[in-house]
């Protein structure tokens, strides 16, 4: 009999088991079988001959994972062969509610079945592998609970192997230390969209999470959660031979300070959560598996946390327009859309200065607006020359430097250009939320790594950029060329889980000699479907004068959080529709990510018969029409070739 005080301490950090206690029910067993709650997804496991330890999963009776290793390698011992099973603990009930304002959805809740599997080596060592299956995917994690001596995690033999014939939608993992000033990797390459399984990533750098598959009918999107300061963050190798895809470990390069790439820890830990959804296309829109295994809300006072959206002149003027005239131009044309924050980028302390800082900060919040203030993260690992620069490089210079800021009235903080995702890395973006949340900043993280879940953990977590965003696309030609496209996979890869700080909705034109490609239709769409507890536009005070009336005050309108989310058409890369939930009101939002106009019929059943507004293309790129519109199940629908709409019931 396994005790309950024991599947506790195993599955520390698992926060369904905070709520499980009264009907939980535990007992060992040979059982190598697990259901989720509604028995469609099958997990099952196996030692091989040589004794090594292998997965499967299927969908109603479908293989939508084949024969998959686990297996870790650490610095004292080794969880690869010859392995036993020493108990199999089934385990049912799993039920955890919680709350997010920076996510697709306010209230959540997550049901699942577990089993913890007890495995021993060769050298009388234990490891537990802990598995918690719900309807809409599975989640694993490795345990170590017999440390003792400083241990590091060497290698992880994880892998998802796809059935033959199975696609898969991937970002490319840029190679540690290049790009502009060695700030790689950031997570901004493009997709490779819908290539076959196994085909090798041409740099050898591997392939970033969440990764897309589909395979047969089933669509899959792996990733990992609850990612602390012990762990690396990890990734996919870049060679995938027959459709197998082995969890891989940071470049040696992606370290601060040469204090660490790899796992570590003198005591019993953990690994993240191994996440693989499972379903349809609507399941990777709905699901939030990414935060329902994330670890809860850290204890804070949460009253300083409130999700918005803010101007930010960079975007358009970028740095010579950070002066203090500029700023307060921008804090005014927040305050007029009825925005709650303006962000002030690089170079603020230089070109404004802190005494003129403070002064802004008076005066926008007179107008009812916040004071995001940029940082460059940046010590000796990357040669970016902005500034701040070295202000929060350790726990005394980020108490010096937050203290000035909460008596200055800011915000919250936009940290730029980390150095990678080394465990040493990652224990400086943990480091800086903990600090922030001490003086009640808000925090934004740019030049960084996908949060993993970070954003239920830590809610003062608004955003986090990990993607291509806008500012490419006022870089280059060839970025606008390809937005529509690349938009049009985000809500079923990078934003599927975590905050995005992509900075869309330029309306009007860009402020350069990039001609923007998508139709200002499909600019205010992204405003919908594109996920950050702070939305910075990218739009300027002149360019929203060119915009309409009634446009402007839909924007004035918009929420800041939303309650609910339905997925209602689309496929990754061509186009994506989505409703979101406020309140009484439902905003429907499509894009267009190809050339060609689109003709569909929108299944809006769910609000039958409903009065609502549409915004859509009128004649010309810079133009939205507005009317009136009834909710059908069968409601026809026109997307431009690189346009869209927004509807609000």
């Amino acid at each position: 009999m396994i005790r309950f005080k024991q599947i506790c301490q195993w599955i520390k950090y698992s926060t369904s088991f905070l709520y499980c206690l009264a009907f939980m029910a535990c007992q060992s067993s040979s059982q190598s079988v697990l259901k989720s709650p509604d028995g469609k997804i099958v997990l099952t496991y196996k030692l091989d001959a040589k004794g090594r330890l292998w997965y499967q999963l299927r969908k109603n009776d479908t293989l939508v994972l084949d024969s998959s290793r686990l297996g870790v390698l650490l610095s004292q011992t080794k969880f690869d062969d010859k392995l036993q099973v020493t108990f199999d603990s089934a385990y049912h009930g799993i039920s955890d509610n919680y709350v997010m304002y920076n996510a697709k959805r306010k209230q959540n809740h997550y049901a699942a079945n577990g089993l913890v599997l007890g495995l021993q080596n060769k050298e009388g060592q234990h490891c537990r592998i802990i598995f918690q299956l719900a309807n809409d995917g599975l989640a694993f994690r490795y345990y170590f609970p017999n440390i003792k001596a400083l241990t590091k995690v060497e290698k992880e033999l994880t892998t998802y192997h796809l059935p033959t014939g199975s696609k898969a939608w991937l970002q490319p993992m840029a190679v540690a230390k290049t790009g502009w000033e060695h700030t790689n990797p950031s997570y901004e390459e493009h997709y490779e969209q819908e290539i076959p399984v196994g085909t090798a990533e041409k740099t050898g750098a591997g392939w970033i999470y969440p990764s897309l598959f589909k395979s047969g009918n089933n669509w899959l999107l792996i990733t990992e959660s609850a990612l602390d300061s012990q762990y690396c963050a990890t990734h996919l190798a870049g060679q995938s031979p027959n459709g197998v895809y082995q969890v891989a470990f940071p470049d040696s390069r992606e370290e601060i300070v040469n204090d660490g790439i790899l796992p570590r820890s003198d005591k019993a830990f953990y690994s993240p959560w191994r996440i693989v959804t499972v379903g349809n296309l609507a399941t990777i829109i709905e699901s939030t598996l990414g935060t329902d295994l994330a670890p809860p809300a850290m204890d804070t006072d949460s009253s300083f946390i409130k999700p918005g959206k803010a101007s930010w002149s960079w975007i358009n003027s970028k740095d010579d327009f950070i002066t203090y005239d500029e700023q307060k131009r921008y804090i005014d044309f927040a305050a007029n859309m009825k925005w709650q924050y303006c962000l002030i980028d690089v170079n603020w302390d230089t070109k404004i200065g802190y005494e003129k800082i403070a002064e802004l900060s008076a005066y926008a919040s007179r107008k009812g607006v916040g004071l995001i203030l940029w940082y460059n993260s940046a010590g000796d690992w990357n040669t970016v020359k902005y500034t701040p620069k070295d202000k929060l490089l350790t726990h005394t210079d980020r108490q010096q430097e937050f203290k000035r800021l909460k008596e200055m009235g800011i915000k919250g903080i936009k940290v730029d250009f980390f150095g990678g995702d080394g465990q040493s890395v990652i224990r400086y973006y943990q480091e800086i939320l903990e600090d922030a949340a001490s003086y009640q900043l808000l925090v934004n993280f740019h030049g960084a790594t996908l949060p993993r879940g970070w954003a239920r953990t830590y809610p003062h977590l608004m955003t986090t950029e990990a993607v291509r965003g806008f500012e490419m696309v006022t870089f280059g030609q060839a970025d606008a060329d390809k937005e529509a496209t690349h938009a049009t996979m985000l809500p079923f890869t990078r934003n599927a889980f975590d905050p995005m700080d992509f900075t869309p909705m330029n309306l009007y034109k860009i402020q350069s000699s990039v001609q923007r490609k998508t139709s200002s239709a499909f600019e205010l769409a992204t405003s919908v479907l594109f996920l950050s507890g702070i939305q910075h536009y990218a739009e300027s005070p002149e360019g929203m004068k060119h915009v309409s009336e009634d446009v402007q005050d839909f924007l004035r309108a918009l929420p800041n959080s939303w309650d609910d989310v339905k997925f209602i058409d689309g496929y990754p890369g061509k186009y994506v529709i989505i409703a979101r939930k406020s309140g009484d009101n439902w905003y429907i939002a499509g894009i267009n990510g190809e050339t060609q106009e689109k003709q569909l019929a929108l299944n809006l059943s769910f609000i039958d018969g409903k009065q609502g507004a549409l915004f859509t293309d009128g004649n010309g790129s810079e133009l939205i029409t507005h009317q009136t519109i009834t909710a059908t199940n069968k409601l026809p629908i026109s997307m431009k070739g690189n346009g869209g709409f927004v509807m609000k019931f």
